[in-house]
């Protein structure tokens, strides 16, 4: 029974409003991240050090001007899958595109780039642009009306498991005692109109507790049809208020228009009809645009994503992708000790805007000759990826062989020890790295922990 709905036939309007909503926001991340870290930052620099992620030391930034013309390419691909022209080579473009960007320098990642790479590679396997677009307004045949469920249920997938991850991650003990809350509403609490708000004593600890509950239940609510614009409203609430609060890009945007899948398929082409009702011009355009598709019936042919020859693929496909999407965020449970603080396990996880941590320290560079040397990252790194570099053991560890390999090219062989201290929260400052060990002969692992980074003394 299950099975047959994942290919029950679904409006198509939901996933044609994605496509839009997801195409708008590709275009303002990569334009964003063009404008300040290209072209600003000057982020992307070859000739300058990056953090990559393990496994992709090869991904590497272009040299000028393909960097730029890189960006370019990937604005148009971006306006491309808006209009829906060119959409199956826009989309892949973009993904993969977008996911080199992505895996250039680890000392930018977010929650929401990491999101987005899953989503650009399946963006490219939905029937996306089969209404109300580009191409099927030049080949009106093309017109689809409905899809099989799956192609929503996936997207929706997303989301609520990017929900309940971020609810498991909250029941910690910071967290319930309204840490690190307490400490940003008080910075927070000169902002115009909600800044008197945010100061109030009891705020921090009400946003801890409805947010908690929240990304527990949403998912629950939003699946009841009763309950599901109550919950719509309150996700709503909660995205504006950390979009007003916090500089966390186009995440907000990019779950409320997530969430809104979870009502019915049609209703994009509700608020269209009660649009066009309002607004004149819309009127004319919805006109139009039905004439034109009288010129040609709806295409009733199987596509792939509904060919009952590829349910099992697609079924096995499916699986695949959920297991990964759901045991990722636990690999934490691998290692001992508090995953903020030892960052083993920390990223993919959903564990978003839980803590404030911050480091502070320097390396000391050794020969067998007696030699010692300090070096201070900030003669190599930027603001960013320095700030970045202190609470990573990760990239301390990398920045640690960084520091070898140079002094090793220049004939001179060198142990590479961290004298590095950090604190989490409203935790006092404490030594982060053993002091002596030689982070040189170190490597990381996914699966093991390392026994270098020091234990949180609570």
């Amino acid at each position: 029974m299950g099975r047959l709905k994942l290919f029950q036939p679904t409006d198509i309007a939901s996933l044609v409003f994605f496509r839009v909503a997801y195409g708008v926001l590709a275009l303002m991340d990569i334009l964003s991240t063009y404008i300040y870290y290209h072209l600003q930052k000057n982020a992307f620099d070859p000739k300058a050090f990056q953090f990559t992620y393990y496994g992709f030391g090869w991904v590497q930034p272009l040299p000028e001007p393909l960097m730029s013309g890189l960006f370019i390419s990937l604005i148009l691909a971006a306006v491309a899958i808006i209009l829906g022209r060119w959409y199956r080579t826009a989309t892949l473009y973009f993904a993969v595109g977008f996911t080199y960007v992505f895996l250039l320098e680890k000392a930018h990642y977010l929650n929401h780039g990491y999101l987005f790479c899953w989503l650009a590679f399946i963006m490219v396997f939905l029937p996306a642009d089969r209404n109300w677009s580009w191409s099927v307004w030049k080949k009106p045949e093309r017109r689809l009306e409905t899809i099989p469920f799956w192609c929503l249920l996936v997207l929706r997938f997303l989301i609520g498991v990017v929900y309940f991850f971020g609810g498991i991650a909250k029941i910690n003990g910071d967290w319930l005692r309204g840490v690190p809350l307490v400490d940003w509403m008080a910075y927070k609490s000169s902002l115009p109109i909600i800044g008197p708000v945010l100061g109030l004593s009891w705020t921090p600890y009400l946003m801890a507790y409805v947010g908690l509950f929240l990304d527990l239940t949403i998912v629950l609510f939003l699946i009841n049809r009763r309950t599901r614009p109550w919950a719509f409203g309150m996700a709503i609430c909660f995205h504006l208020l950390n979009m007003l609060i916090f500089n966390i890009g186009i995440f907000p945007y990019l779950s409320v228009s997530l969430t809104a899948l979870y009502f019915s398929p049609s209703f994009p082409r509700r608020i269209g009809n009660y649009l066009a009702g309002r607004f004149s011009w819309l009127a004319r355009l919805s006109e139009r645009w039905q004439q034109r598709m009288h010129q040609a019936p709806a295409n009733t042919s199987y596509t792939w994503q509904a060919d009952p020859r590829f349910r099992k693929p697609i079924l096995t496909g499916l699986v695949i992708l959920a297991a990964f999407y759901i045991l990722v965020p636990l690999r934490h449970h691998l290692f001992p000790g508090n995953v903020a603080w030892t960052e083993e396990g920390h990223r993919y996880s959903w564990r978003m805007m839980l803590r404030s941590k911050q480091g502070r320290g320097h390396f000391r560079v050794e020969d067998d000759r007696g030699m010692k040397e300090i070096v201070r990252p900030q003669e190599f790194l930027s603001d960013r990826q320095e700030r970045k570099l202190y609470t990573h053991p990760d990239m301390i560890l990398q920045f640690a062989h960084f520091l070898h390999d140079r002094y090793e090219r220049e004939g001179k062989p060198v142990a590479v020890f961290a004298e590095i201290e950090a604190r989490l929260n409203d935790r006092p400052y404490q030594t982060y790295i053993d002091p002596s060990v030689d982070l040189a002969k170190e490597e990381w692992s996914h699966t093991k922990p390392s026994d270098w980074i020091l234990p949180l003394a609570e």
